[in-house]
């Protein structure tokens, strides 16, 4: 029940994920850089603390009483995910929601899920598995074979784009929108590597985690792990990705003069920011949810790759609905919807590594 609970919980956090920009797409008026930042206080700055303390009673002590270096970490680690994150925003607004996730998020799942392994091999530490783990036992290798098969249907879905942009010059204006596959491409790679830094950040403030777990199991007792024990941390690494974004943001204002959008009567200012409100809150709610999923799971490497592949699924089902792909030749829209189906498969394969443990 444990492994079927976290599969759940991982797939609503998948869900939120892959479904965050959609509101954002309905900001009307606003520079990209203003939709951005306003979303982000939501996402790194108001939901996240309100979270942790909803679920753990003197979580700000916590944070004060930790290590130096757990901190440092896991707000370094939180800088480099927040240029990755920073990077997903262009990414899908350059390749488009399904395309452009498929391949970030692809990126952050391979990295994300086998370079904190490849630390404990080296570094071991209790309750952790190195990159060994992966290829001599039962579930590691249900893990990689269904790592291995979700990048087949990353491929796939990145085909299809390739495909897309062949025939780009047969869709409406409409459908090209602002896709640009050469320079998409490009901010998704940097965006993909970067963003694996989140799991990296977890692990980092792991200390942090422990606490919180610790405190909520001696009052407790014999009901299992705490659901909520990440919230503690995601405030930290979050205050490291709003200071990358923030910076940048502020950078675009000045450039562009684009400050001004908040004053502009002629926009819908209150929709817009509801709408860039709902769009920071439903993508925290993303990790929300990964760390009840992960404390059910147990294994971090399974958890990172469910969370990972439920957000390509989803965001590719957003993709279609959206209609980015309406006008496409047959071979493209074959490839993609090829690509969703063997994520899925990538998915029951992943989750079955937990039943051999």
């Amino acid at each position: 029940m444990n492994a079927l609970a976290g599969v759940i919980f991982h797939f609503i956090g998948g869900f939120a994920s892959g479904s965050f920009y959609v509101p954002y797409k309905k900001v009307k008026g606003w520079s990209w850089e203003s939709m951005w930042i306003l979303g982000g206080l939501f996402s790194w700055i108001i939901v996240p603390p309100l979270a942790a303390w909803l679920t753990i009673p003197n979580f700000d002590d916590i944070i004060r009483q930790a290590s130096t270096s757990s901190l440092g970490y896991t707000f370094l680690f939180g800088l480099l995910w927040g240029v990755g994150g920073l990077t997903y925003g262009l990414g899908v607004r350059y390749l488009g929601v399904s395309l452009g996730s498929s391949v970030m998020l692809g990126l952050s799942m391979v990295f994300g899920s086998l370079m904190p392994a490849v630390y404990y091999f080296f570094n071991q530490t209790i309750g952790k598995d190195g990159i060994d783990y992966f290829f001599t036992t039962k579930p590691g290798l249900c893990v990689l074979v269904g790592l291995a098969v979700c990048v087949v249907g990353i491929y796939l879905c990145g085909r299809a784009g390739v495909l897309k942009e062949r025939g780009l010059s047969n869709l409406s204006e409409a459908t090209k929108s602002d896709y640009n596959f050469g320079l998409g491409i490009v901010v998704a790679i940097i965006s993909g590597v970067l963003s694996a830094c989140f799991n990296f950040g977890i692990e980092a403030g792991k200390p942090m985690a422990d606490v919180a777990n610790t405190l909520w199991k001696a009052t407790h007792i014999g009901q299992g792990e705490f659901l909520y024990q990440n919230n503690v941390t995601y405030v930290v690494i979050l205050w490291g990705g709003f200071t990358t974004n923030v910076i940048w943001c502020i950078y675009l204002f000045i450039k562009n003069s684009t400050f001004s959008d908040y004053r502009n009567a002629a926009t819908p200012r209150l929709k817009n920011t509801l709408l860039c409100a709902l769009a920071g809150t439903t993508w925290y709610l993303q990790f929300f949810f990964y760390g009840m999923g992960e404390s059910r799971l147990g294994n971090g490497a399974s958890s990172w790759i469910l969370h990972m592949a439920f957000i390509i699924l989803i965001s590719n089902a957003w993709g279609i609905f959206l209609k980015e792909w309406k006008g496409v030749s047959k071979s493209t829209y074959r490839s993609i919807i090829a690509g969703i189906a063997i994520i899925i498969l990538s998915i029951c394969i992943v989750g079955l590594a937990k039943t051999f443990e």
